[in-house]
């Protein structure tokens, strides 16, 4: 077995590989950070680890700071206290582009594209190749189709049409076309921000397909979702997110599916919660000693 063999199964890296990889500073390493708006706690002392050929899931309710995490991250929002490493180097990100210059893509939840452009043209979408001198530039148009095609074949995913409007395309084919659009510009890490939160079964299984391609291309990959059950088909870490705090963090190998959806539901609070819920014994009437009316 060669140092770049994986794991068949899990497509995990083994032996030297998996020892290379783990020695290596993570591409993205959150330590200790904070966020606040004035007064109030948006994430306070959140850590988050994101390696090549992994994925991370940040799992969190609707206020548990899972956005404020991404603004953190795609450079929208800076942090207020802790630290922000890229490549084992301190950071501090002043814009979207200073993240995306350093290799960090964000696909959020609108996808952000123009529903009636077709698919090639929103794959290069503020990145459109040229052709021609001046004053006879134009769009290299034939580039951007074939480019557009190849790639998501790279990906795995086959499209009727490249031509076709993007808005024609089901939820889960325009997520990956995102995902296809990030891995050919040059991503180093993939930030997706709840790919499968309206989505379908069927769908959701063909976007973890692809977040699966995107971390075995070599990047690393932060998963943000609400479903414990997509986040353990394809994640090698998690960190649980509790109104802005860290309410858990563990590998793949330190923690069951039960006890993720355990942790995610809230687990002893609703344990308390089912006790309180719990029926009690009506008070019987006409018993002995019922005054008669």
């Amino acid at each position: 077995m060669t140092t770049n063999d994986k794991n068949p199964a899990a497509g995990e890296p083994t032996g030297e590989a998996a020892a290379l990889q783990e020695s290596a500073p993570p591409l993205v390493e959150l330590d200790d950070v904070s966020k606040y708006y004035g007064n109030v706690r948006a994430l306070e002392g959140v850590s988050l680890e994101v390696r090549a050929g992994e994925i991370s899931c940040v799992l969190g309710d609707n206020g548990a700071g899972k956005s404020t995490l991404i603004k953190i991250i795609s450079g929208l929002h800076q942090h207020d206290a802790g630290a922000f490493r890229f490549n084992g180097e301190d950071t501090r990100l002043s814009s979207p582009r200073q993240s995306l210059d350093l290799g960090i893509a964000t696909v959020y939840q609108d996808l952000s594209v123009v529903p009636l452009m077709p698919v090639w043209r929103n794959f290069f979408l503020g990145s459109e190749p040229v052709t021609g001198v001046w004053p006879l530039k134009r769009m290299d148009v034939k580039f951007m189709r074939e480019t557009t095609r190849t790639e998501m074949l790279r990906m795995g995913i086959d499209l009727r049409d490249v031509d076709q409007p993007i808005g024609t395309l089901s939820g889960g084919e325009r997520q990956c076309v995102a995902i296809a659009r990030a891995v050919y510009f040059g991503a180093k890490v993939l930030v997706l921000d709840e790919p499968t939160a309206a989505l379908g079964v069927k769908q959701s299984g063909v976007v973890l397909k692809y977040v699966a391609a995107a971390r075995d291309a070599g990047l690393g990959v932060v998963l943000i979702t609400h479903n414990p059950h997509h986040a353990y088909l394809v994640g090698d870490r998690f960190v649980l997110l509790k109104r802005g705090t860290m309410a858990g963090s563990h590998r793949r190998d330190e923690i069951t599916l039960d006890e993720l959806t355990r942790q995610m539901a809230g687990g002893s609070e609703l344990e308390e919660l089912s006790h309180e819920l719990e029926r009690t014994p009506a008070p019987q009437l006409g018993g002995p000693g019922t005054p008669r009316v």
